[in-house]
């Protein structure tokens, strides 16, 4: 019961953060909204991280890795996202964003070494396909076509550079880095890094005082950026991170719902079939087709017995 919880946790803040980050769309430059979530998020997580003991000397090198894991995983990554939900909607943004398994596994095999297996390409061919056929009515559309094309770019430019967060972390954590340890100074860096582009770029410190702005703040600071990690994290931990990877294939659909309920988005034949084609193509590639079979096959002797 506790790793469910943990599993729901994770796929119902992360399934509705992209429906949240609308409401940080507005009046303040995505970069200053970024840099608030996670100077927020880096505070909270460094008092924790405090009070728990669970800082450790770390060299130089460590701490250059952990910076660029903040500056691709938690900074320049959320602000193309932000900035590409100007022109798609949170539901695709979603989507897109699945394509972080694909680029895991191909960053993995460049620069840690991991052989790819043949499921991986099949299954990163059915699943581009599946995205192609969800984007495909939005883009048909001739007045929004090259916005959108531009939105799923910046939306795909941050997969690819959260897919290198992602290696970054596992390289440290290989190295025997504590997860929260390495999230507190990482998020840290990120801020600080942020902070460096609004200054240099003359972009305004503003804020917005409106209620719609302030709780998505916090939501996408203390849970989107906190909780969800954490029970991910703890998650992984539990069950082990093939398990734990069955998140990455359900928030989008929290996203679609929301997605459908707040933001007229339409359901179309190319949505399902589309929807079906990426979840079909993550199973192939995480290698979990051939489990969901066996268990199935299992399931009916066991009712035949």
């Amino acid at each position: 019961m506790k790793n469910i919880i943990l599993f729901m946790l994770a796929v119902l803040i992360w399934g509705s953060t992209w429906l949240v980050i609308t409401f940080q769309l507005g009046d303040v430059h995505p970069l200053v909204s970024v840099f608030y979530r996670f100077a927020i998020a880096a505070v909270i997580l460094l008092i924790y991280a405090k009070w728990k003991n669970l800082f450790k000397p770390l060299n130089a090198k460590s701490h250059i890795l952990l910076a660029l894991q903040g500056i691709c995983l938690f900074g320049i990554n959320h602000w193309a996202v932000y900035q590409g939900e100007h022109y798609i909607t949170s539901a695709l943004a979603a989507v897109m964003s699945t394509s972080i398994i694909y680029l895991n596994i191909l960053f993995g095999w460049i620069l840690l070494g991991k052989p790819v297996a043949k499921e991986v390409l099949g299954g990163a061919i059915i699943g581009v396909l599946g995205i192609i056929l969800l984007f495909l009515p939005e883009l048909t559309k001739s007045e929004m076509s090259q916005l959108a094309y531009w939105g799923l770019g910046l939306v795909f430019v941050g997969s690819i550079l959260a897919s290198l967060g992602n290696i970054t972390s596992a390289y440290t954590q290989q190295s025997g880095i504590a997860v929260t340890h390495a999230n507190a100074l990482s998020m840290s860096y990120a801020t600080i890094f942020l902070a460096l582009i609004i200054a240099v770029s003359d972009i305004h410190f503003s804020f917005s005082y409106t209620f719609e702005y302030i709780s998505s703040l916090l939501y996408l600071a203390i849970f989107g950026s906190v909780i969800a990690f954490w029970a991910y994290l703890t998650l992984v931990g539990n069950i082990g991170a093939d398990k734990a990877g069955y998140a990455v294939l359900v928030y989008p659909a929290i996203a679609l719902i929301l997605s459908s309920l707040y933001e007229d988005y339409l359901w179309s034949w190319q949505s399902f079939l589309g929807l079906g084609l990426i979840v079909l193509g993550n199973l192939i590639a995480m290698n979990k087709w051939q489990q969901i079979g066996l268990a199935l096959r299992i399931s009916k002797t066991r009712i035949r017995g």
